[in-house]
């Protein structure tokens, strides 16, 4: 019988060892989750905080909206796939959602060029230009309220009048 006892006990031991490893790893795994999630949302709200931008020019050409976006903040502007051009006929019509195009001509999407592109090519840099064209498909109306927005919600807006 004290043979019973002693294997018992040593099977309770191992199985609450296991529970207690268990129950520790899977709390220490969720604090670091947590941990990196805060880690990258603070990284997401400095850069946010740190872009800025500025349409210098707007106008209108038939159905192509014509701006010059200017980077006045301090962080590097570069996934242009996930930036958005926002446009609303001053006819109440609502906002069009314009996607960024790698090639230019195409109806419905904006097509972006930057303006003496040396340090990194392709990406918009603090105090570099960028010339957008947004073709609007239809009649050109009288004016448009265009907004130019990167992909961590920062957007420079202005109304054009053709």
């Amino acid at each position: 019988m004290a043979v019973a006892e002693i294997i018992g006990a040593a099977i309770g031991t191992m199985i609450l060892l296991f529970v207690a490893y268990m129950l520790v790893g899977n709390v220490l795994t969720t604090a670091e989750v947590v941990s990196n999630a805060q880690k990258d949302l603070t990284i997401l709200s400095e850069a946010r905080l740190h872009t800025d931008l500025r349409i210098t020019r707007a106008i209108i050409e038939g159905n192509v909206i014509n701006l010059t976006v200017n980077n006045t903040g301090n962080e590097i502007i570069t996934d242009f796939p996930h930036t958005d051009v926002f446009v609303n006929k001053l006819d109440g019509s609502g906002y069009s959602v314009y996607q960024y195009s790698q090639t230019d001509n195409v109806e419905s999407t904006w097509h972006g060029s930057i303006i003496k592109d040396y340090i990194h090519p392709g990406q918009l840099d603090p105090g570099e230009s960028m010339f957008v064209n947004t073709f609007v498909p239809g009649s050109p109306p009288v004016g448009f309220d265009v907004k130019f927005c990167t992909d961590n919600g920062v957007y420079a807006s202005t109304i054009v009048y053709g």
